[in-house]
């Protein structure tokens, strides 16, 4: 009898939890085949690519690799990008894989379903701003991350070196948790290198300036607890301008209006997000505006039960009557992984999907270490506390991944790591 296949498209936080739970469960049983495609190699948890962007987390310390993820937990890992869907042959269409010298590697593939999942989550949305992707780094992806780590620390050694009052200026366009943390992440980067010995500037010349569109931080979030991030921020010296809309960004400045610019040397674009815009063209598949696929609350696709959608890339009624969608967190993510790994169980059984609901436990944001501000419920938390819940969200995720056991290890050797490596990374 052919088993069940199941593929699973992107391997971000709601993805690879999501396969890693069918695998331990119908994988580990032989009741299904079960899949993983991704463009990448491994994985690192996208609410901390803020701190890889400052140089306060090591990449190769905190990746996860999908080859080996796949070997423990009784799946396949494809290396391929997604280009096309064979509705009728229940068929995905992977394009070829080059090399860094653009040889291709691996030619284009098919790769057949019975249940297929779409989990590629999302990216900045620069609403057609000129210049934004000639000048802007979006903290999209691990990479772009660390590229902006390398520039900072270029840009840094070159302003100590000079000794000429020079400054270090970083312009963040967006407000909201990513630019509001990375900007908290940067100024404590600026006081790690001092201590370092690149005390040619001072930490305060580095010039950092978060700019919002709205009027503002956080938008999404209660405004208590915008207000109190916004003063703790100014606090520790970052420029907060809101109210402020980005018209063009040059090479050395944001344009904000006729005759208003923010100077900058480094850019970061963190407004807004959208999904791929390939999924538009996916022949019989439903998308709004910002790409997303249109699902029902069951996360099958609108015109598709055999296509299902996680994650930011799904626009998914909130299951509440309102008119309201699920909001792009990593928390919906995680509940919608944790319910689809029942309900391809129970349609391997011949069941129907199970319905999702979007439960919101509260938000957190961490201000790196100078405070960490949040709400959980009608309860605003502040200080070690926040901190603690903060810091507990990640290490849930480790769990998902690697089981209480491993996560523990895991957690244990990045604590003991700390007293050989340096808090930022230097090079």
């Amino acid at each position: 009898m052919t088993k069940h296949r199941i593929v699973v498209v992107g391997g971000g936080a709601g993805g690879l939890e999501l396969v890693t739970r069918l695998g331990r469960k119908l994988g580990r049983q032989g009741k299904a085949d079960i899949s993983l495609v991704d463009m990448q190699m491994t994985h690192v948890w996208k609410p901390l690519l803020h701190e890889v962007a400052a140089g306060s987390l090591s990449v190769p310390e905190n990746e996860l690799n999908y080859l080996a993820q796949a070997k423990w937990n009784h799946f396949r890992f494809r290396l391929g990008r997604l280009c096309g869907i064979d509705r009728d042959r229940r068929e995905i269409r992977l394009a070829p894989v080059l090399d860094d010298a653009g040889q291709e590697i691996l030619a284009a593939r098919t790769v057949g379903y019975d249940t297929l999942v779409i989990a590629v989550g999302s990216g900045s949305n620069d609403f057609g701003t000129p210049g934004v992707a000639e000048h802007c780094v979006s903290l999209d992806t691990t990479q772009s991350a660390v590229q902006f780590q390398r520039r900072l620390l270029q840009h840094y050694i070159g302003a100590h070196s000079s000794r000429n009052g020079a400054q270090v200026s970083v312009a963040i366009v967006g407000g909201g948790a990513t630019g509001v943390e990375l900007a908290a992440e940067l100024r404590h980067a600026a006081l790690l290198l001092s201590d370092y010995g690149l005390d040619g500037i001072k930490p305060s010349d580095m010039r950092i300036t978060l700019v919002e569109a709205g009027p503002r931080l956080l938008p999404a979030l209660p405004e208590g607890m915008s207000r109190a991030v916004q003063k703790a921020l100014r606090g520790v010296g970052v420029d907060v301008l809101t109210g402020t809309k980005v018209l063009e960004v040059r090479a050395d400045a944001l344009v904000t209006g006729p005759a208003s610019v923010v100077p900058a040397t480094l850019k970061v674009w963190a407004a807004g997000i959208r999904a791929p815009a390939f999924l538009r063209e996916m022949e019989g598949l439903e998308t709004n505006r910002l790409n997303q696929l249109l699902v029902r609350t069951t996360l099958q696709t609108t015109l598709d039960e055999n296509i299902f959608a996680l994650g930011d890339c799904a626009a998914c009624p909130l299951g509440d009557g309102s008119a309201g969608f699920v909001p792009p967190r990593a928390q919906a993510a995680h509940q919608q992984a944790a319910l689809l790994a029942r309900s391809l169980e129970r349609r391997l059984r011949g069941r129907v999907p199970l319905t999702y609901r979007y439960r919101d436990f509260g938000s957190l944001v961490s201000l790196s270490n100078f405070s960490t501000i949040g709400q959980l419920g009608s309860l605003g938390v502040s200080g070690w506390l926040a901190k603690t819940f903060y810091v507990s969200l990640f290490r849930m995720h480790l769990v998902a991944l690697y089981g209480p056991l491993r996560a523990m290890q895991r957690i244990l050797g990045g604590l003991a790591q700390r007293g050989t490596s340096p808090r930022l990374k230097l090079h």
